[in-house]
């Protein structure tokens, strides 16, 4: 079902899926939702809604970070099949009109522009991370944000700057460096993956929560992890302590299953 009406104006969050293998985020505040990337099939994206009584005919936009695969492979299907208005940067439309196909009603942003969506305010702004013109988000709606920065190479200064005081954080956590140099990747994979247009490692993804944590954060949501060079429990392990003393919980986003409706009161 969607939000009650005592939740109303509070913002939801839904990790749908994250991964290498497809990535959707699911935001609402009761009046307003949104997609935020779409990157399973869009059988697969309705199944997840459905998991937490969730219709997609009340979704009102989706919201692409980028052109890579695991980011709009059910992006056009979606917004046919419902009538959603795509929103994505010029150069991200461009480089990934031939994967979302024809789409009504597709509209520009650009990274450090704010725009909104009904009752969502969005804060798009730019990532190291090897696309054409990459975003994180921040989405905001009565005094409540949601940070999110899931493909990072590095954490820049504008980065962090746009992720501070959040209520709830969306971080990468990709890879165990270990793991990722004696796995079986490629050589030039591996730097690619470690390299600044790359992916955050734990270690990189503690260091980037311990400046953006703060007393009235709520959750942390590790994201984007590697089945082949990472998991859970190393990235908790790693991440973790660095919310010692701080309220906030911190989870792990999985790619195969559906997480937990979070509630940001």
């Amino acid at each position: 079902m969607q939000a009650s009406i005592k939740d109303r104006k509070k913002l939801s969050v839904c990790m749908l899926a994250s991964g290498s293998k497809g990535n959707a985020i699911y935001i609402s505040d009761g009046t307003t939702s949104l997609l935020v990337d779409a990157g399973l099939s869009g059988v697969e994206i309705e199944r997840r809604l459905q998991a937490h009584e969730l219709d997609p005919h009340g979704i009102d936009a989706m919201i692409v970070s980028h052109e890579h695969a695991d980011h709009i492979r059910g992006v056009g299907i979606l917004s046919r099949r419902f009538g959603l208005p795509v929103y994505l940067s010029e150069k991200t439309g461009r480089e990934a009109s031939l994967t979302i196909g024809k789409v009504k009603d597709m509209r520009s942003f650009s990274c450090g522009q704010p725009f909104s969506v009904n009752t969502l305010d969005i804060h798009p702004f730019s990532t190291t991370h090897d696309a054409e013109d990459p975003a994180g988000f921040s989405i905001a709606c009565n005094g409540r944000k949601i940070g999110i920065a899931t493909d990072l190479g590095i954490a820049t200064s504008m980065v962090k700057q746009h992720l501070k005081g959040c209520d709830l954080l969306i971080l990468e956590a990709n890879h165990d460096p270990e793991m990722l140099m004696n796995g079986p990747y490629p050589w030039p994979l591996k730097q690619r993956i470690k390299g600044r247009t790359g992916h955050l490692s734990n270690q990189a993804s503690g260091a980037l929560l311990s400046e953006l944590k703060h007393n009235k954060l709520q959750h942390v949501i590790l994201a984007h992890l590697s089945e082949t060079n990472n998991t859970p429990a190393k990235a908790l392990q790693e991440v973790g302590p660095v919310l010692d003393g701080c309220r906030a919980r911190i989870h792990v986003a999985a790619q195969n299953l559906c997480g937990e409706m979070f509630i940001i009161k």
